[in-house]
């Protein structure tokens, strides 16, 4: 009996997990789709809006590198944070005193570092894998 509870709940979080991750994918095409129209009706293309672009693209690529493995890339996440404070800064430039785009530049380099130890940590424990 204790089995089947523990299946029949393991099978309605999968459930739930395939529909959160659809919805999120949906909600970033028409958010894309929403930025294109922005821009269209603008008639110009700025950086900040190709900035967001490549945001939705990351989700999306999340969304279905998490769907295809079941696991959560942790760069990606990291990716898309460097991308928004960018855009961020870029965005209200002429609004952010100095000090916070010390602040903003210090967390986009951290982020940076973190890619960098994560990327260096699974070479190294892939290779300890492969030599064992």
């Amino acid at each position: 009996m204790g089995y089947q509870v523990k299946q029949m709940v393991s099978r309605s979080l999968a459930i739930a997990q395939d529909a959160g991750l659809i919805v999120v994918a949906i909600a970033t095409l028409v958010a894309i789709g929403i930025e294109i129209d922005f821009m269209i009706q603008n008639g110009t293309v700025l950086l900040t809006d190709l900035l967001l672009l490549f945001i939705y693209l990351e989700v999306l690529t999340m969304v279905a590198v998490y769907y295809q493995s079941g696991e959560l890339p942790i760069k990606i996440p990291l990716y898309i944070g460097i991308v928004a404070l960018a855009r961020y800064l870029i965005l209200d430039m002429k609004n952010i005193d100095t000090w916070r785009i010390l602040g903003i530049a210090l967390a986009i380099l951290l982020l940076g570092l973190s890619i960098i130890v994560i990327h260096y940590c699974k070479s190294n424990l892939l290779d300890k894998k492969q030599s064992s």
